[in-house]
């Protein structure tokens, strides 16, 4: 039997590994990780890639081994042209994924994979009895570091499209890749935030003057996803005084700048567009035709303006809001009474605790960690509290 098991590999389940065996002092053979995929980051590395970012949004302190100041070591005594970006001293994607390897190599993280999936999820006598496609694994604790990356965002009409005719992807649909996707005529991108812009300034600087990006709101430029002081406790001091779910929903809601992107990469986009490798188009797609030649899609827009005629849809939407983990976890939580707000995310202690043996990071932990929980230092946040739950 394990002492732990974290299901999900992402950023959050990398990185609570390296610090339980790291700092926890918890022995590597006692400790898993569930996941479906071969190898640590690997969604997370699939969607940068996909999008083109060239620097990640966060700074380097946010990174995925125990010291803040880890990344930068690594940069200046084990990298030759390591790249950053400002404000906030931000890696470049290249930078990070090497530092990602080198940290699950010296800390022997893929050892401790299982490749794999939950199915069931059950507690007997302080055991937790995780069913998996491969078997039941048993651990004394179990994190569920599960991400939102399973489920991307598609408008109803861009499914009736996609049923109608095969030309319609999502950025964060696991199975597309930016180098197998067909050729195009004329490709448009749907969204608003910085996944859009980053998607339409790759893809049209491959193919000029093919690539059209459409937004339904102005760009909303903002540093991060959410203020910096959401960290530390000048903001997160008034989110933790309320017991409040439902409040504590709100101010999550209020406090993140959803669809919007840094400056840097604001500009590159005015830049790509002055330069004509791209159209930047305001409205939102109301139905769409398809061409009876065809060749495409006519998408009709509002507010009103001429359709919009194409030949490859690639969708840069996002992810729902909805609770990560699906059917089993919602199996889980009836079986187990476990709580949750109004919202359907869960109810969880200082330590985050949604069970005595269960616990939680990344989306899951929202209502205590606060609007920085899915990001990286969000990991570092909830990795900080497990510790606790070993002292």
């Amino acid at each position: 039997m394990l002492d732990w098991l974290i299901i999900g590999g992402g950023v959050h389940g990398t990185h609570i590994s390296r610090v339980l065996t790291q700092r926890g002092g918890v022995a590597p053979a006692r400790l898993r990780v569930l996941d479906p995929h071969a190898e640590p980051l690997a969604r997370w590395n699939a969607c940068a890639h996909n999008t083109g970012m060239t620097f990640l949004r966060s700074p380097a302190a946010h990174n995925i081994d125990v010291q803040p100041a880890d990344l930068h070591h690594f940069a200046e005594y084990e990298v030759k042209d390591a790249r950053y970006t400002r404000p906030y001293h931000r890696p470049s994607t290249e930078l990070f994924r090497q530092h990602c390897n080198a940290v699950i190599d010296r800390g022997g993280l893929r050892a401790l994979r299982i490749k794999g999936s939950a199915r069931r999820l059950a507690c007997e006598d302080a055991v937790v009895r995780v069913e998996t496609d491969h078997g039941e694994l048993q651990a004394r604790r179990v994190v569920l570091a599960l991400g939102a990356g399973e489920a991307p965002i598609w408008p109803d009409w861009a499914r009736a499209l996609r049923r109608s005719a095969p030309i319609v992807d999502h950025v964060f649909d696991p199975h597309y890749a930016r180098e197998a996707g067909a050729q195009w005529q004329h490709l448009v991108v749907i969204g608003g935030g910085i996944t859009a812009a980053q998607t339409a300034i790759t893809l049209a600087r491959a193919r000029p003057g093919t690539v059209s990006l459409l937004m339904r709101h102005a760009p909303r430029v903002a540093q991060f996803d959410s203020d910096v002081c959401w960290i530390g406790e000048r903001c997160l001091r008034h989110f933790r005084s309320t017991t409040s779910p439902e409040f504590r929903r709100q101010i999550i809601r209020r406090a993140r700048h959803r669809g919007s992107m840094p400056p840097d990469v604001h500009k590159q986009l005015q830049n790509a567009e002055r330069r004509g490798q791209l159209r930047v188009l305001r409205g939102d797609v109301c139905r769409w035709d398809l061409d009876p030649l065809g060749r495409g899609v006519l998408l009709h827009l509002q507010p009103a303006a001429a359709p919009l005629a194409v030949d490859r849809v690639l969708l840069a939407t996002g992810f729902e809001q909805t609770r990560p983990g699906g059917a089993w976890l919602d199996q889980t939580i009836a079986e187990l009474g476990l709580r949750c707000g109004a919202c359907g995310y869960p109810i969880v202690d200082n330590m985050l605790r949604w069970h005595p043996q269960i616990h939680v990071s990344g989306p899951l932990a929202e209502l205590e960690i606060g609007p920085v929980s899915r990001n990286i230092v969000g990991a570092r946040l909830a990795a900080l509290r497990l510790l606790r739950a070993l002292q």
